[in-house]
C-alpha cells in the first residue's frame, strides 16, 4: 500500500506539474523578471494581502464573541441548527453567496436605500463582505470546538479562586484558543488570498484585483504566458510557503461535530448572558439574509411556466462530476495517507512534512493556472471537445483532496496509536486490517465524502476553462444568469443548488453526530 500511496501522490503532483509545463511550453514563454518592478504588480500584490489580511483578521474578531457565546450559553434555542447553518455558510457555493448579496446590497438591493447613496457593494466592501461571510461561520466552529476542551478542573479553580471575567479570559481561555489562532489565521488568510470568484464577481474594477483575478486576466484576454507565470510563481510562493509553515506548526481537525457535553462552565452575569443573547441572533439574521435574499425571486417568478427542464441537465452534470470528483479524491487521499502515516509512525518529521505538503498543494496552487495549463497541455494531444467533462472532474478532484486528507488523518492516526501495533504482532493481512479498520473511520470517511461532494458542487473556475458547448453545470449556468442580468432565473437557480448543500450538510452532521 506504500507504493499505491506514492504513486497517488505522484498523480496529484503531475498534475500541477504538467499545467505549469504546458505554459512553460507555449511559446517558451519564461518569467516575465520586469513585472516584479511593475506598479501594477505591486498595487496587485498589495491588495491581495490587504484583503486576505483584513478578510482574516475581521472574520476572527467577529467569530471570537459568537463561539463564546455558543459556548456559554449551550440552552440557546435552535443551536445546533445554527451551527449546521454555519457548517452551510463554510461549504456553500461561491455563486450562489454572490447572488445572495448582490440580492441583498447590489445596486438595486433590497437594504441598499438604507446604506446611502456612496454605498457601493464592488470593490473591496464587497470583497470583504463576502469573505467574512464565507470564512467567519467555519471560525466559529473551530474557536468553540477549542473552548470545548478546557478541562473542567479549570472551571472549578477559578470558581474557588474566585476569579472575575476578565481573568477567566485572560488565564483559562485564552491559552486554550491561543494555539489554534495561529493556524486558524493562517488557513483562512490562504483561502482569502487565492480567493478567485469573490473578487472577480465583486471586484469592481483594476483597483480590487488579486493575483488569481489578475492571472484569469493575462490568460483569458491577453494570452500573455509569461506575465502569468510570474504572477502564478508569486501567488504559490506566498500561499505556498505560508502553508507549509502552518504543516510545520500542526493541523487541526476541520469542522468535527459539536459535542453538546458541558461540566462546570461557570455561571454568567445576566448582563453578559443578554448580550450573547443578542449576538446570537444578530448572527442569525446576518446568516440568513443573503439565503433570505432568493426568495423572493420564487414569488416574482410564474413558478409553472419557469423553464424548469432548463435546470435539469446542468443539475444532472454538477452532481455527476461532483459525485466522480469526491469517490476518486476519497480513494486517493486514502493511499496518500499511508506515507504520511508510514513517516508518522517511524518518527521521521522532515519526510512526513514534505508528503503532508506535497498532498495538499493544490490547496495553494493557482486554480486558474492549473486548469488553463493544463489545457493547453492536453489541446494538442486530446480531443478536449470529447474528454474535456473527464478532466473537469480530475482538476476537481485535485482541488478537493486537501480537505479529505485533513478531514481523514486524525482518525487515521488515532487508530495507528491504538492498533497498528497489536495488528503487526497478529501478523494480519492487509485486507484483514482494513476489515478492522473500516468500523472504526467509517463515519468519518462518511463524512469526508459528503463534505468533499459540497465543495465539488460549487466549481466554476475549472468549468469555465474545460467547459463544452453541449454541456454545463448548475454553478455555471448561474454565472450565466448573473452576468445576463436574469437576477429571477440566477436567484431559482441558487436556491436549487443550495437545497441540494443544505440536503449534504444535513447528512454530514448526522454521521459526524453518530460518530
Amino acid at each position: 500500500m506504500l507504493i499505491a500511496g506514492y504513486a497517488a501522490l505522484l498523480l496529484s503532483s503531475l498534475i500541477t506539474l504538467l499545467a505549469f509545463a504546458g505554459l512553460i511550453g507555449f511559446s517558451d514563454a519564461a518569467v516575465d523578471w520586469a513585472l516584479l518592478s511593475d506598479r501594477y504588480f505591486h498595487s496587485v500584490l498589495l491588495f491581495s494581502l490587504k484583503q486576505a489580511a483584513l478578510s482574516t483578521l475581521l472574520s476572527l474578531l467577529l467569530a471570537w464573541p459568537l463561539a463564546r457565546a455558543l459556548y456559554y450559553l449551550p440552552e440557546l434555542p435552535a443551536r445546533r441548527s445554527f451551527l449546521s447553518l454555519c457548517l452551510l455558510g463554510f461549504v456553500m457555493p461561491t455563486l450562489v453567496l454572490i447572488t445572495g448579496l448582490v440580492a441583498l446590497l447590489g445596486r438595486n438591493g433590497y437594504l441598499t436605500p438604507l446604506l446611502g447613496d456612496n454605498w457601493n457593494l464592488y470593490g473591496l466592501n464587497g470583497i470583504l463582505i463576502a469573505h467574512i461571510y464565507l470564512n467567519l461561520p467555519y471560525a466559529v466552529r473551530v474557536l468553540l470546538q477549542q473552548l470545548q476542551h478546557i478541562p473542567d478542573r479549570s472551571w472549578v479553580l477559578a470558581r474557588q479562586l474566585k476569579l472575575s471575567p476578565w481573568q477567566r479570559l485572560r488565564l483559562v481561555e485564552w491559552p486554550v484558543l491561543k494555539p489554534s489562532l495561529l493556524l486558524l489565521s493562517g488557513f483562512i488568510f490562504v483561502l482569502c488570498f487565492n480567493s478567485f470568484a469573490v473578487v472577480l464577481a465583486l471586484g469592481g474594477g483594476p483597483g480590487a484585483t488579486t493575483l488569481e483575478v489578475a492571472i484569469y486576466q493575462a490568460l483569458k484576454y491577453d494570452f500573455n504566458m509569461a506575465e502569468a507565470l510570474t504572477l502564478a510563481w508569486t501567488q504559490l510562493l506566498i500561499a505556498g510557503g505560508l502553508f507549509l509553515l502552518l504543516n510545520r506548526a500542526g493541523s487541526s481537525r476541520w469542522l468535527t461535530a459539536d459535542s453538546m457535553v458541558r461540566g462546570n462552565t461557570p455561571p454568567t452575569a445576566v448582563w453578559m448572558r443578554q448580550i450573547h443573547r443578542a449576538i446570537y441572533l444578530i448572527a442569525w439574521g446576518c446568516l440568513l439574509l443573503p439565503v433570505l435574499a432568493l426568495l423572493p425571486a420564487l414569488f416574482q417568478a410564474d413558478l409553472l411556466r419557469f423553464d424548469w427542464m432548463a435546470l435539469l441537465a446542468p443539475t444532472l452534470t454538477s452532481l455527476s462530476l461532483a459525485l466522480a470528483a469526491a469517490l476518486a479524491a476519497m480513494v486517493l487521499a486514502y493511499l496518500m495517507l499511508f506515507p504520511i502515516r508510514h513517516s508518522h509512525r517511524q518518527r521521521k518529521a522532515r519526510r512526513r512534512l514534505l508528503l503532508e505538503w506535497l498532498s495538499t498543494h493544490a490547496l495553494v496552487a493557482p486554480a486558474m493556472v492549473i486548469s488553463v495549463g493544463l489545457y493547453i497541455f492536453l489541446l494538442q494531444r486530446i480531443d478536449l471537445d470529447r474528454w474535456g467533462i473527464a478532466f473537469v472532474a480530475l482538476l476537481n478532484m485535485a482541488v478537493i483532496i486537501p480537505f479529505a486528507i485533513q478531514q481523514l488523518k486524525p482518525r487515521l492516526l488515532q487508530y495507528d496509536a491504538q492498533y497498528q501495533q497489536l495488528s503487526q504482532s497478529l501478523k494480519l493481512s492487509r485486507l484483514q486490517q482494513l476489515r478492522i479498520e473500516w468500523p472504526f473511520i467509517r463515519a468519518a470517511f462518511t463524512a469526508t465524502f459528503a463534505l468533499i461532494l459540497l465543495l465539488a458542487l460549487g466549481d466554476v473556475a475549472i468549468i469555465s476553462i474545460f467547459g463544452g458547448d453541449d454541456w454545463q453545470t448548475l454553478p455555471l449556468l448561474i454565472y450565466s444568469y448573473a452576468g445576463s442580468y436574469r437576477i429571477t432565473e440566477a436567484s431559482i437557480a441558487s436556491l436549487l443548488l443550495l437545497l441540494i448543500c443544505a440536503a449534504l450538510v444535513g447528512l454530514l452532521e448526522r454521521v459526524k453526530q453518530d460518530a
